[in-house]
């Protein structure tokens, strides 16, 4: 039987994780955090050591979760195509779109902590250590899938278009409505389902581009 939520614990989680992505992990304290989860500042210290490992739990809270529904998403497409290496578009697929999708059906419960991803993976002080830590050994799964669908890719290349996905990902999930004003309306930074559509034939299209030089 799976262990019962602490619904104290996971109303804090939830105030973090919003918190920290509007106001950064500096921008916000612990009794900030407490009062919007409407719990006395001493159950901070109950559920968790300290305001780092709060951090770290509102981040492993949904890490685990993303990582293995991409994981098997990756695994589906390769069982497919068990004689050859799958397609770079099915490939990035499998990256991009369950987390597009959640953000697309579950905005409302996702938005924060992925807006809080894209404050990390932008930050310099906790970029290179966070998303290493939390999400490396999946980024380096799909790599190497895509390192046998474009074998003749250059390193510097193939990693050079990683970044540029990454950072694709960070802005939409960002939602800074920079597209609603350019585009007058005609596009919404929060219209997942459209990006979802898009995504992989745009970053696969890069990746075969550079790669081919």
């Amino acid at each position: 039987m799976a262990k019962e939520k602490h619904p104290t614990r996971e109303r804090i989680l939830d105030a973090a994780e919003e918190l920290f992505a509007n106001k950064g992990y500096e921008g916000v304290s612990v009794r900030q955090i407490m009062r919007q989860a409407d719990a006395d500042v001493s159950l901070a210290y109950y559920h968790f050591k300290s305001k780092q490992d709060l951090f770290d739990q509102v981040m492993l809270r949904r890490v685990e979760y993303l990582n293995s529904i991409r994981l098997k998403a990756l695994e589906a497409v390769e069982e497919r195509h068990p004689d050859d290496a799958p397609s770079v578009e099915e490939i990035i697929d499998a990256f991009t779109h369950p987390l597009l999708d959640l953000l697309a059906k579950e905005h409302d419960e996702w938005k924060y902590y992925f807006q809080l991803i894209a404050q990390i993976n932008n930050s310099p002080e906790w970029g290179g250590e966070l998303m290493t830590r939390y999400f490396d050994p999946l980024v380096r799964r799909f790599i190497d899938a895509l390192r046998k669908a474009l074998p003749d890719c250059d390193e510097q290349d193939l990693f050079w278009s990683y970044h540029f996905l990454s950072g694709a990902l960070t802005l939409t999930f960002a939602e800074t409505k920079r597209i609603d004003n350019l585009s007058g309306g005609v596009c919404r930074s929060s219209d997942m389902a459209s990006i979802n559509e898009r995504m992989p034939a745009f970053l696969a299209a890069g990746f075969k581009a550079l790669c081919s030089r």
